[in-house]
């Protein structure tokens, strides 16, 4: 069987959450099975396994609609694509679509580092139901990240094609701890973006309650946001990092008291998965995505009150709580890994059931 895996939304030097979703999922499928990645630009190689390639065109062209035309060359009996938006207009083959959340059906305003034309058309996908309704009752099958996102999509009756789970893992980082009794530091760590229903308001003004504690930023900012940040609660200790690389990331993470958000939707949460994995306890909203996420390795919180997150925080000094989250962090992370996710696909692309 011929398998292709559009990879065309691989960041060209760090990684977004859907980025990472398509390389850690092919480096695994790639080992369980032959396959070709679709590139766009060949700087995306550097970022994926040593796999077979073809460069197309990127999936943000206006010919999008007509990509099938191009995947047909290949001869594919299967193409997994980690995303909904690819074109299959003429297609030869199966194809699977990904859908990882329906956060801008709420929350509209679309991500800053799009042209305005993109951003143009993704308002406008987002204003009805039937666009998203049309792509995905056009492929073959359905995979989304999480059981919270596939319930949403049967409750808005989005697709009549099947809907496998297949979720999200955070990397495999050599020499992590399997105990941990103490957090070496009272730092904070918030990683995500800087979008309105990230919620950072709120946590910011936790922050000023908890002065004991930083908050370390690590995602990149505009100046203009830092600024008001810093204005909203000026005694609340703020680190902006902007921007890291994985290995900063992964030594803030391990030296970290908790991973916090407020954020007020989501599609999974690999950062909670990543900190989790490193025994670190995350301090989370109470949303059912992070209910499935977390489990009762959590501590969860309403996040419209900055009080309900510095008192979730204040818990983990409690005698024996952190130890005890850290120790269940790191078996609820094991539930996540890429291998895992990576036999589920394969077996949704076969057809094949895979073996537990």
């Amino acid at each position: 069987m011929r398998i292709v895996v559009d990879c065309r939304y691989v960041r060209l030097d760090h990684h977004d959450g859907i980025s990472r979703y398509t390389a850690g999922l092919v480096a695994e499928l790639g080992r369980l099975h032959p396959l070709t990645m679709l590139i766009s630009d060949h700087r995306q190689l550097k970022m994926l396994p040593a796999l077979p390639w073809q460069l197309v065109r990127a999936p943000t062209s206006l010919l999008e609609p007509l990509i099938a035309l191009a995947v047909n060359r290949l001869q594919p009996d299967v193409v997994f694509s980690p995303m909904q938006t690819m074109g299959s207009w003429g297609r030869k083959y199966r194809l699977f679509l990904t859908v990882h959340d329906l956060i801008y059906y709420r929350n509209r305003t679309p991500p800053h580092d799009l042209s305005p034309l993109i951003r143009l058309l993704w308002r406008a996908y987002h204003l009805s139901w039937w666009p998203q309704r049309m792509l995905l009752n056009g492929a073959d099958g359905i995979v989304t990240v999480s059981e919270t996102t596939r319930s949403l999509i049967a409750e808005h009756h989005l697709t009549r094609r099947p809907v496998t789970v297949v979720p999200n893992a955070a990397d495999t980082v050599p020499g992590v701890p399997t105990q941990r009794s103490i957090p070496e530091t009272t730092r904070l760590i918030y990683m995500g973006s800087f979008m309105p229903y990230k919620n950072l308001d709120t946590l910011v003004m936790a922050l000023a309650d908890l002065p004991d504690h930083e908050l370390h930023l690590l995602s990149r900012v505009s100046a203009t946001e830092r600024a008001r940040l810093t204005r909203l609660a000026t005694q609340a200790r703020l680190v902006f990092h902007d921007g890291v690389t994985d290995e900063e990331y992964y030594r803030l993470v391990r030296s970290a008291t908790a991973l916090v958000t407020a954020s007020f939707d989501e599609g999974f949460g690999i950062p909670l998965v990543e900190a989790m994995s490193h025994g670190i306890p995350v301090v989370v909203s109470d949303i059912p995505i992070f209910r499935e996420i977390g489990g009762a390795a959590a501590l969860y919180f309403d996040p419209r009150s900055a009080d309900a997150i510095a008192a979730a925080v204040r818990r983990l000094a409690l005698p024996g709580e952190w130890e005890a989250r850290s120790a269940r962090s790191i078996e609820q992370a094991a539930r996540f890994t890429w291998a895992a996710s990576a036999r589920t696909l394969l077996g949704v692309l076969t057809g094949i059931k895979p073996v537990a």
